[in-house]
C-alpha cells in the first residue's frame, strides 16, 4: 500500500475525458521507465506489450488475455515529463488508428518530496459509440491500472 493517498479516476462528462492523478513513490527516472518501455508496460498495463521504439510515430500493440490486441501509437514525446499514445478503442487491426474510433491517452510526470506524480487524461470519447459508457469503462480501467502501477513501482506487487 502506497503511502500517498490516491483517488480514483473521475469522467469529465462536458470535456468527455477520464483523468487520474497519483502519487508513486518512486523517482521520475523509474515511473517514466514504467510507462515508456515495454519490458514494464507488460508488467503492470497490458498483458503483453509489442513496442518498437519511443518516439512520436512509433506504433505497436498492446494485448489483454481477455481483450485481444489494442494498437497504439506514441502521439507526443517529451522525456522525463510526458508521453501520449493514441490506441484503437473500439478494438480492430492497427489501421483503425487511422480512423475516428480512438482515443488519446496522455502520461505528465512531476517529481514531489520522496517521489513523482503521475496524471493520465484520456481525451477523445466523443468520437466513439455510446461515450457515456466507454468512459465509466476506462475510469474503472484506470483506476485498476494506476493501482497496479503504484504496486509494482514501489515493490508490493
Amino acid at each position: 500500500m502506497s503511502a500517498f493517498p490516491n483517488n480514483p479516476a473521475s469522467i469529465d462528462l462536458d470535456r468527455y475525458t477520464v483523468s487520474r492523478t497519483i502519487s508513486i513513490q518512486a523517482p521520475v527516472e523509474k515511473v517514466w521507465a514504467a510507462i515508456t518501455e515495454a519490458k514494464h508496460l507488460a508488467k503492470w498495463f497490458p498483458h503483453r506489450a509489442e513496442l518498437p521504439e519511443a518516439a512520436v510515430g512509433a506504433r505497436g500493440v498492446f494485448s489483454w488475455d481477455d481483450y485481444g490486441d489494442v494498437p497504439v501509437a506514441i502521439v507526443e514525446f517529451a522525456p522525463m515529463t510526458t508521453v501520449a499514445y493514441r490506441w484503437g478503442n473500439e478494438g480492430g487491426a492497427p489501421a483503425d488508428l487511422d480512423s475516428g474510433a480512438t482515443t488519446v491517452f496522455r502520461f505528465t510526470l512531476g517529481a514531489i518530496d520522496g517521489g513523482t506524480t503521475l496524471t493520465v487524461v484520456e481525451s477523445g470519447f466523443d468520437a466513439l459509440g455510446d461515450p457515456t459508457a466507454r468512459m465509466e469503462d476506462n475510469r474503472g480501467g484506470w483506476t485498476s491500472e494506476l493501482d497496479e502501477l503504484v504496486a509494482y513501482l514501489e515493490g508490493s506487487a
